[in-house]
């Protein structure tokens, strides 16, 4: 009895280290799309006609650490001076930005389309939410400024991920002029509780994956947290973020508007899910973005 009782106790050690070790890569290594799915994704959404008739230039960056970034030039069909560098959300890649390229274009500036790491034409790896993403972008401006070094005016635009990683970049003072981050969040660790208590799991659960991130990529869960950023930030901040979104909820968006140290505004889209706003109101979004450039300006 004693024997089997030493047999059940050691199978569950096994079964919880085994369920630590397998559940970060769960969470930091979802399934990411194909360029080929994210443009079916976006054409089902949107005109992507534009994108066809755009002189186009790809690239490789060096990112922080040796990681390569593949990266895309859309350049302006009327030339200028000015660029914006676009990051996209978990999971997807560069093509996902592509909903946002027309109202830059409109607004006088090239376009710079990018896979984060791990997505898209990079080397598969796993996601820390921010903060190698961040660093990545850092050195993804440093090589905005020295290739194009005729531009006067540089700004980034993220969704969901790619907000968080464009607010997690700003830790390390790229020059930029300009931000603009749809629906990212402040902390990862506050939309993963809320999704476990939406889906009537454990919160604790967190926790596990926290612990088990550290474990196994060295990058705890409970450290990614964008917001973190913002103490020290003088870069003006458009936040923009669906009313309706029930995956990363507003407040994240308002909570980090309030954090940083420089200019920023809010704007609360009704009737918009998450990653939704500028297919819900164009119009309205080109709005905000328009007099938020004329105020940086």
């Amino acid at each position: 009895m004693f024997r089997v009782v030493i047999a059940v106790a050691m199978a569950l050690v096994v079964l919880a280290a085994a369920f630590v070790w397998w559940f970060p890569s769960f969470v930091m290594t979802g399934k990411r799309q194909t360029l080929e799915e994210a443009m079916q994704w976006q054409s089902e959404h949107y005109d992507t006609s534009f994108y066809q008739e755009l002189e186009r230039q790809d690239y490789v960056v060096e990112g922080y650490d040796g990681y390569l970034l593949h990266a895309e030039l859309l350049l302006n069909p009327q030339p200028t001076d000015r660029y914006v560098i676009l990051s996209h959300g978990y999971t997807d890649n560069r093509l996902g930005s592509l909903k946002y390229v027309p109202m830059y274009l409109a607004r006088g500036h090239n376009c710079i389309v990018y896979d984060l790491r791990g997505h898209g034409e990079n080397e598969p790896t796993f996601t820390t939410y921010g903060i190698l993403e961040g660093r990545d972008l850092a050195c993804l401006v440093k090589d905005t400024r020295e290739r194009y070094r005729n531009l006067t005016q540089l700004g980034l635009h993220g969704e969901s991920l790619g907000a968080a990683s464009t607010i997690s970049s700003l830790k390390w003072h790229p020059d930029v002029d300009f931000v603009v981050a749809d629906c990212g969040f402040s902390d990862i660790e506050n939309v993963l509780r809320e999704a476990y208590r939406n889906a009537h799991v454990p919160e604790a659960l967190f926790d596990v994956a926290s612990f088990g991130s550290s474990l196994r990529y060295h990058y705890a869960l409970k450290d990614m947290r964008p917001i973190d950023s913002l103490a020290e930030n003088d870069v003006p901040i458009l936040f923009v973020h669906g009313a309706d979104d029930d995956f990363i909820p507003p407040r994240n968006s308002e909570d980090m508007a309030k954090a940083t140290r420089g200019y920023s505004e809010v704007h609360i889209v009704a009737g918009a899910g998450h990653a939704e706003s500028i297919l819900v109101e164009p119009d309205a979004y080109g709005g905000y973005v328009t007099a938020f450039l004329e105020r940086c300006s």
